[in-house]
């Protein structure tokens, strides 16, 4: 029998719990013992909840016990879970997780203390949810040099844009109805303003290149500026506006950045809608594939921390090969990443003398144009735009 331990007993926490629970035939079966669940650690209490049987406020009761073999940490944040993480993998205990601020924060760190004591630290559920992609860049496309991984990675950004898309909402309307829905935090800075999509795509270009992303070094920009207007160009355009994450090889390194950008109805992003997520990759011999579903939630989520555990399980005394470097990669500047930009400028202006031949677009909207602009790095567009007057601009992704 394999005794496991919870660290968290909010939504991903109890999710894992009632995976295992519920599960457990089915586990077992798979890990090939029994797997049971020995603590789950909370602050609170939980009363008539029969987690109440396994509870514990101690975390030294977690460390000490040497039966405890795997721990899920879904603590959330980075204190005390990096304390608590490194203590358990130094103690022999492997350690799953879904802390996507942890695992961009100090993965390669974590990795290599696992690595040491001879056990495992997965994070499956760092990106996507329960999406699959973590195990297929570890491991099903080691042979491919991975040139372009992107996606949608925030499901509360991508169900916000969805409403405005078909609704005509503005930002401020959809962003309180996804907090009365839950989708959004009061506090929402995190998903609005890219920050979550950033973290994750540095972990995944972490795993695309072998070496640490500090996800600092990512240009990011949230979706806060983005107005119903935007979504009536985009119409004329047959595109949607999506927050995407991408990351892009470049040489011998990669260029990230997290933007809202127009996507074209033919590209496999332009479907993912609502809170669902998407991870498109492209390999140099696989080409284009793309990892679609729920990006978060409890059940989902929890499901692949619960994936996790049940690996590590089936890996005791094993260590499962994480191609993840301590050492810093420094990513390519942005300003050299080429694409076109859609600008919104008022309807006198000659965006053309500025940028050369691009296509014009009339959505109905008094007083203003919009303009797609030709081919141009970052750079170029940028000192263009000093003098151009824009009202808003938005990249185009294709």
């Amino acid at each position: 029998m394999i005794k496991v331990a919870i660290m968290g007993y909010g939504t991903v926490g109890s999710g894992v719990y009632e995976v295992i629970r519920t599960n457990e035939k089915s586990i077992d079966k798979k890990v090939g013992q029994k797997l049971r669940i020995k603590y789950v650690l909370d602050l609170r209490e939980f009363p008539d909840d029969p987690v109440m049987e396994v509870l514990t406020h101690d975390f030294e009761d977690i460390i000490n016990d040497e039966e405890v073999r795997i721990v899920a940490e879904v603590m959330g944040g980075l204190h005390p879970a990096y304390e608590f993480t490194k203590r358990c993998l130094e103690t022999g205990k492997s350690v799953c997780t879904s802390n996507k601020e942890l695992v961009a924060e100090y993965g390669a760190e974590l990795i290599q203390i696992a690595k040491d004591h001879q056990v495992n630290y997965l994070f499956e559920a760092s990106v996507g949810g329960g999406i699959p992609i973590i195990r297929p860049l570890n491991s099903s496309l080691t042979a491919d040099v991975i040139l372009e991984v992107s996606g949608i990675l925030n499901g509360t950004t991508n169900y916000m844009l969805t409403k405005m898309d078909r609704e005509g909402l503005e930002y401020l309307d959809v962003l309180k109805e996804a907090q009365d829905k839950g989708y959004a935090e009061l506090h929402p800075e995190a998903d609005v303003e890219g920050w979550d999509a950033c973290r994750k795509i540095a972990i995944l270009t972490s795993l695309a290149s072998g070496n640490q992303v500090d996800y600092r070094d990512i240009y990011t920009e949230g979706i806060t500026k983005i107005t119903s207007e935007d979504f009536l160009y985009a119409k004329k355009l047959n595109r949607s506006v999506k927050l995407l994450a991408i990351s892009r090889k470049v040489g011998d390194t990669y260029c990230a950045m997290v933007s809202p950008a127009l996507v074209h109805r033919e590209h496999p992003l332009y479907v993912v809608n609502d809170v669902f997520n998407a991870v498109f990759v492209k390999g140099n011999m696989l080409g284009n594939s793309m990892f679609y579903g729920s990006g978060a939630g409890k059940l989902p989520t929890a499901s692949a921390v619960a994936g996790d555990m049940v690996d590590a399980a089936r890996h005791l005394g094993k260590i499962i090969t994480l191609f993840w470097d301590p050492e810093k990669l420094e990513l390519a500047p942005v300003e050299q990443m080429n694409r076109r930009f859609f600008i919104r400028v008022k309807s006198d202006a000659e965006p053309e003398k500025l940028f050369g031949d691009g296509e014009r677009i009339h959505a109905g909207i008094s007083g203003e144009i919009g303009f797609i602009t030709p081919v141009m790095t970052e750079a170029e567009y940028a000192e263009k735009a000093k003098d151009a007057q824009i009202i808003s601009m938005i990249r185009v992704e294709g």
